[in-house]
């Protein structure tokens, strides 16, 4: 698992350097990678699906987010290319690249993020828009890798 303080410090400067950021982008992000893949315990979905990296996105999304969201919004390609190698399956290992990915997924979804405070509304956004209800995924579980893998002891169990 990666260390949750260096991986929120790595997702707040990738978004601000790519003029995306918010601190409600950055818990949603937190607990993307929380519940989908236990801070970057998995790199490569389990069972030999097709998601990557510690967001576990298909690289069907990330060529809808190309194909169909970037090229009709002026300058976020060109982020994107600079957070880019070019080489393939930058899903699994290009860190920057998979924080920028992940965001702009969420970036499509005309409604507004939840407060970054509130983990129940983050995981239901979550849940709506990024396993949506054809996935395996439940709220209930993603507030509880939200809070197991993001926050400090607060006297809750997790």
């Amino acid at each position: 698992m990666i260390d949750k303080a260096q991986l929120r410090s790595l997702i707040t400067k990738v978004l601000k350097e790519a003029n995306l950021y918010s601190e409600s982008a950055v818990e949603l992000l937190m607990l993307t990678a929380a519940v989908e893949s236990k801070l970057g315990t998995y790199i490569k979905q389990l069972g030999g699906g097709p998601a990557l990296g510690i967001f576990q996105m298909e690289p069907l999304t990330e060529q809808d987010i190309h194909g169909h969201f970037l090229a009709y919004r002026e300058g976020l390609e060109d982020i994107v290319d600079s957070f880019s190698t070019m080489q393939p399956d930058e899903l699994e290992w290009n860190l920057a690249y998979q924080i920028l990915m992940a965001r702009l997924h969420y970036l499509r979804v005309p409604e507004p993020l939840p407060d970054k405070d509130d983990v129940e509304g983050l995981a239901k956004y979550w849940k709506k828009y990024y396993n949506t209800n054809l996935g395996k995924g439940t709220v209930e579980k993603a507030v509880r890798a939200y809070r197991s893998c993001c926050l400090e002891y607060k006297g809750y169990l997790a």
